[in-house]
């Protein structure tokens, strides 16, 4: 438990920025902007744009914090703030931490006694899940999926069973071979909504099925995309070792792969694919 401040230090304040209008910033954000020392920002260019929007005069120095920067920076912003100085965090839109740049510094300011504060602000993640019209009383935040086809498989075959309704960040480069992997893997009835460019000019939200949402995203995509993924259905399921050892070897005879026919039978029987692999490998333990 740690709970001393260091005497004499500032305060990290992370600072939740607009994710579209400029108008949607915090009374506290702009105060904070005109009175701070050190501004720790993902993008310089970006927070001169969001000051002269906001009528705000920056006096205080700006380090880039970025994402190839961060680890290098932090122990240059703790020394800032162990000296006394306040230092403002905030990235280019949403909060500082949340697939953006932040973490290590929270973590190091905490581990040196620095207190920190946050002023809340708009959030992609929320502000998605509100207008899709999913389940809210439960989610889960997965971020951005891995880049590479096998590991984002990966990821997807074991939230194939996540019963929480799914928020994902995404390329728009990437979209497309997404939903079709999360039409494979979820099956392709699953419901979801891609909200797009939230909170600025060109938004746009789309909901339907993977599937359907898949071949929309075949044409050209622009802009920032939040994804919001329905969980999976309550399945009552009582399937026996014999009917999974049987479901998976008709999936093979048709020409799945193993891994491919294990994933499939647990999306469609509701099991986790762990626990399909296990019966597969080692029947005689069921």
């Amino acid at each position: 438990m740690n709970s001393e401040r260091a005497e004499g230090s500032g305060k990290l304040i992370l600072a939740g920025a607009p994710i579209g209008r400029a108008q949607d910033a915090s009374a506290s954000l702009v105060s904070a902007l005109r009175a701070a020392e050190v501004i720790a920002v993902e993008d310089t260019r970006r927070l001169r744009r969001l000051a002269r929007e906001l009528d705000v005069h920056l006096t205080g120095r700006l380090v880039s914090y970025y994402e190839d920067v961060e680890a290098s920076r932090v122990p240059g912003l703790v020394a800032q703030l162990t000296g006394g100085r306040d230092v403002l965090l905030i990235t280019d839109a949403g909060m500082p931490g949340i697939s953006d740049p932040g973490y290590r510094l929270v973590t190091a300011a905490i581990g040196a006694g620095i207190d920190v504060t946050v002023l809340p602000g708009p959030s992609a993640v929320t502000a998605a899940l509100a207008v899709s019209g999913l389940p809210t009383d439960r989610f889960c935040f997965e971020g951005f999926p891995p880049r590479k086809v096998g590991e984002r498989a990966r990821r997807f075959a074991d939230l194939a069973t996540e019963p929480r309704t799914m928020v994902f960040f995404e390329s728009p480069k990437r979209l497309a071979a997404t939903l079709s992997e999360l039409s494979l893997a979820f099956g392709p009835g699953r419901r979801a909504v891609v909200c797009r460019e939230l909170t600025k000019t060109h938004e746009e939200i789309l909901r339907g099925t993977v599937d359907e949402l898949a071949r929309w995203a075949k044409a050209d995509v622009l802009g920032e995309i939040t994804l919001v993924v329905a969980g999976a259905p309550a399945i009552v399921t009582q399937a026996s070792t014999e009917e999974i050892l049987a479901e998976v070897a008709a999936a093979q005879e048709a020409g799945s792969s193993r891994s491919d026919a294990i994933t499939d039978v647990a999306a469609r029987l509701g099991l986790r694919k762990r626990d399909v692999y296990d019966v597969v490998v080692n029947p005689h333990r069921h």
